[in-house]
């Protein structure tokens, strides 16, 4: 994912570009402090839930539309029965407590529980997919704030304090994935099958697509010596569970391909699809051959990645501006 300026206004596309000035009146002028604030609170608690961007921009501008990205109390008689907080849920239908409700935080992601359980909502129109969730007495209302909800994502992401989340803090479209250095190098005299890096990452650090490219593999494929299959969904052991447990491959457009490894559940992502730099991918954890949290990290110069074609990480970042080695 990256940020392009179009009309005057920022917008989100999936190409790697230079990150540009935000020159949005919409999201520099029109709202306040605490308006953005709330919409980074959004942006943050989708990323950690590993929610795609889409979703970002539909709970963006449903609070637009709810709230105007303010945190309600109870209006008395101006209020809408019991609604409460940025996306006026209701208590009485189930959204949570007044105190939950009154809670940014939780508030973004009860809307993000529902919202993932709208089958399809990624394809469907931003109004669609909020009505789905939200059940408006005007289900049309929201789609006039697509384009301020984009402009305030972006603003989000351009503030953020996470120093790996978008090519703002890339170089040539390439970043790394997880903020930590490496902790165990390629190849070395006491490793000598490690055909990657591991990186510092505690469990449920979101791990990010180093660059664009298409999702080639998702497997598990934890599994004891004599072949047994075992389940990723549990942390491994370096003795006893043999392979990557779960883990990505991505498919680059200069024909690489780069491996992501130890994941703690399912990744969030599916073969043949296209994902942005920086998108989140999975989260670290200690699946498979592992001793503890952290992801390794391999990079291949071509398909299918296998030891024969495996490269030093480190170098290969290096060639693209990025140093692993750092944390």
């Amino acid at each position: 994912m990256v940020l392009l300026g179009v009309g005057g206004l920022v917008m989100l596309t999936g190409a790697a570009s230079a990150c540009p000035t935000i020159t949005s009146t919409t999201a520099t002028g029109q709202y306040d402090a605490e308006q953005q604030t709330n919409a980074r609170i959004i942006v943050t608690v989708g990323e950690q839930r590993l929610i795609p961007v889409r979703g970002w921009v539909i709970a963006v501008a449903t609070a637009l539309q709810e709230s105007r990205l303010r945190n309600l109390g109870h209006l008395g008689d101006r209020n809408d029965h019991d609604s409460l907080g940025m996306f006026q849920q209701r208590p009485s239908q189930g959204w949570g407590t007044p105190a939950q409700l009154l809670d940014p935080r939780y508030a973004a992601g009860a809307f993000y529980r529902r919202l993932a359980a709208v089958a399809g909502w990624q394809g469907m129109p931003l109004t669609v997919a909020a009505q789905a969730v939200q059940r408006s007495a005007y289900p049309g209302a929201y789609a006039k704030w697509e384009l301020d909800a984009t402009a305030l994502v972006t603003l989000a992401l351009r503030n953020s304090t996470d120093t790996a989340v978008m090519p703002c803090n890339a170089t040539a479209g390439w970043l790394k994935p997880v903020p930590g250095g490496v902790v165990s190098g390629f190849r070395s005299a006491d490793r000598p099958g490690h055909d990657g890096v591991d990186l510092i990452a505690a469990k449920g650090t979101i791990v990010r697509a180093a660059a664009a490219g298409l999702v080639i593999t998702v497997v598990c494929n934890a599994h004891r010596r004599d072949g047994t299959a075992l389940s990723c969904d549990v942390d491994g052991n370096p003795t006893s569970v043999l392979g990557c447990g779960w883990y990505v491959e991505l498919l680059h457009p200069d024909a690489t391909v780069t491996r992501y490894c130890h994941m703690m559940r399912r990744p969030p992502v599916v073969v043949g699809q296209q994902v942005a730099v920086g998108q989140p991918i999975g989260l670290a954890g200690s699946s498979g051959h592992s001793s503890g949290p952290h992801l390794h990290l391999e990079a291949h110069i071509r398909r299918p990645a296998t030891a024969s074609n495996a490269v030093d990480p480190v170098r290969f970042f290096a060639d693209r501006g990025i140093d692993l080695t750092s944390g």
